[in-house]
């Protein structure tokens, strides 16, 4: 198993309550903002050959990133860089990891830095999300873009949020998650809709701009 995958399953895979865990905690709480100085490196790996990972959805990653850089103002410019040197490195994750998507803090450099990992399929919102994202292609990129929106944002700095308009909303509040997809979903026309429907609240918004302000 890669190494960053071993890293990831002493977090969330030693049982789905260690899962549950870390993710009330980080609801509950604030972040660190990111050790940016204006200019933040990412990388976006290839998916693991088990993921269902697919080449277009470095293009999803991609779109999740400059919707939070648009939403600040320039505040922060995201560039692409080596896996090394990026402070933020996004990751696909196989079936078996047992989750959507998760942020890891990491170091870089002596700077705070964020891994991200997410699971590009739909099998894990249950029945009714997995019939919907096979019967329907830009539902599973929905899926899959809100999934690395949400897990960018706690990269950044943001906790869970408790209003279901916002992309930050944490599952384990409850509510209709199929309808948290489908709402987002029914905004796109085709695919080259998702990089002009961001998908983040005025809440959202108000958030990372406290953590990131203007000069």
């Amino acid at each position: 198993m890669p190494s960053h995958l071993l890293r990831l399953a002493t977090v969330v895979l030693v049982a789905g309550a260690v899962m549950s865990v870390a993710l009330s905690a980080q609801s509950s709480r604030a972040l660190d903002p990111l050790d940016a100085s204006g200019t933040v490196t990412y990388f976006i790996a290839d998916g693991e050959p088990a993921s269902a990972y697919r080449p277009s959805d470095r293009d999803l990653a991609t779109w999740a990133l400059q919707a939070w850089e648009r939403s600040i103002e320039g505040t922060l410019r995201f560039v692409s860089s080596s896996e090394d040197e990026a402070l933020i490195r996004v990751y696909w994750v196989t079936p078996d990891a047992g989750l959507y998507g998760e942020m890891a803090s990491i170091t870089v450099n002596g700077r705070r830095g964020a891994a991200v990992y997410v699971r590009p399929d739909a099998e894990m919102g249950g029945e009714v999300i997995a019939r919907q994202a096979q019967a329907d292609p830009l539902f599973r990129d929905t899926v899959v873009y809100l999934t690395c929106l949400h897990e960018l944002g706690h990269a950044l700095g943001l906790a869970h949020a408790g209003d279901f308009d916002d992309i930050m909303y944490f599952f384990g509040f409850g509510g209709d998650i199929p309808g948290f997809f489908n709402r987002y979903r029914m905004k796109l026309d085709d695919r080259d809709s998702i990089p002009r429907v961001p998908g983040l609240s005025t809440s959202d918004i108000n958030r990372v701009r406290a953590l990131y302000p203007r000069p």
